[in-house]
């Protein structure tokens, strides 16, 4: 879900010809998500196979994927790995929230309200190992690069971005500036034939805030992330206000005399003090075309003529193995 910064970031729209010879560190578990909840039937419906296996995610790496390099750019993955433990109560909650979207899509679908029904239906995606493990399949026979982060996959995505080997994060999230990324990129995508790109650069929004990345964090800690209720009451902007006012998370807790939870210096280092993985390859390769077509049209019924379509893409990626400085 990710940190509510809408209020307080204001995105430069960008058009794809800008991308074009970047690599692009995708967030894979926010993309996958986006996928499982707007890749559906008109009643909501996940797209499946004869098996009754949700095919939503495949179909939504296969065309997002070669659609981005078609517009030459170099996209790779970077998955999560364990969630930390204050996630947990995070992911409990939205469980929860998921169940009853669950019971009001049914009802919607029964008294036969289509568009109330797709409306829930998205709000009950959940990634299961079996959706994670077949994306990563899908992709090595795509000949696309995976990261398997040691946690959070914004935070390896960020890490990759800070040190050069990526442009920028693709991701919905603002959490991803929280973690360092220098640049992230939203709305990969073209919908309706109409691109709404968004880049979000970090200096550009310390600067405009007129803050710094701690203190960024710290209006994250006071508004609510994956790790942590907020403060009952306190928006992007009033927390932005109460930060820039008293300094700190600390000393605004101090004045409003409330206690987190969470110590938020033990949330500040989830964002300053991750771990990341440093000895990774980046390697794009040729595509198994053979395996993608028996994977995707043998095993999960796509249409033979269309996933060639979109392998043919694939011509158009370099994979040779030289410096990624060429890209940047």
């Amino acid at each position: 879900m990710g940190v509510k910064f809408k209020d307080i970031v204001n995105p430069e729209p960008i058009k794809f010809e800008d991308l074009k010879g970047k690599t692009v560190a995708i967030d894979a578990a926010n993309i996958i998500y986006q996928f499982l909840s707007i890749i559906r039937q008109a009643d909501g419906t996940p797209l499946m196979d004869h098996r009754g296996k949700v095919t939503s995610h495949f179909s939504g790496i296969l065309y997002r994927t070669t659609s981005l390099i078609e517009k030459g750019i170099k996209p790779f993955y970077v998955f999560d790995g364990p969630p930390n433990v204050l996630k947990k109560s995070t992911q409990l909650k939205r469980s929860e929230i998921k169940e009853e979207s669950r019971k009001k899509w049914k009802e919607a679908l029964e008294n036969g309200n289509i568009e109330e029904a797709r409306k829930y239906a998205g709000r009950t995606s959940r990634m299961s190992t079996e959706i994670i493990e077949g994306s990563k399949q899908l992709l090595e026979l795509m000949g696309i690069p995976y990261i398997q982060a040691k946690g959070e996959g914004e935070a390896q995505a960020s890490y990759m971005v800070d040190k050069g080997d990526a442009w920028c994060v693709g991701s919905q999230d603002y959490d991803c500036i929280l973690f360092g990324a220098t640049r992230m990129v939203k709305n990969l995508t073209i919908t309706g034939g109409k691109a709404n790109l968004e880049l979000i650069q970090l200096a550009s929004v310390l600067e405009d805030l007129q803050i710094t990345r701690e203190q960024l964090v710290d209006v994250a800690i006071l508004v609510g992330t994956d790790f942590n209720e907020g403060i009952k009451g306190i928006g992007a902007k009033k927390g932005l206000n109460l930060i820039k006012k008293h300094g700190d998370v600390f000393k605004v807790l101090e004045e409003m005399d409330v206690e987190m939870e969470v110590d938020p210096q033990e949330l500040r280092d989830l964002f300053f003090e991750h771990d990341f993985i440093s000895d990774y390859q980046l390697k794009w390769r040729d595509p198994d075309r053979e395996g993608a077509l028996e994977f995707l049209a043998g095993e999960h019924d796509f249409s033979e003529d269309r996933v060639i379509n979109a392998l043919n893409k694939l011509k158009k990626l370099d994979t040779g193995q030289s410096s990624l400085e060429k890209w940047f």
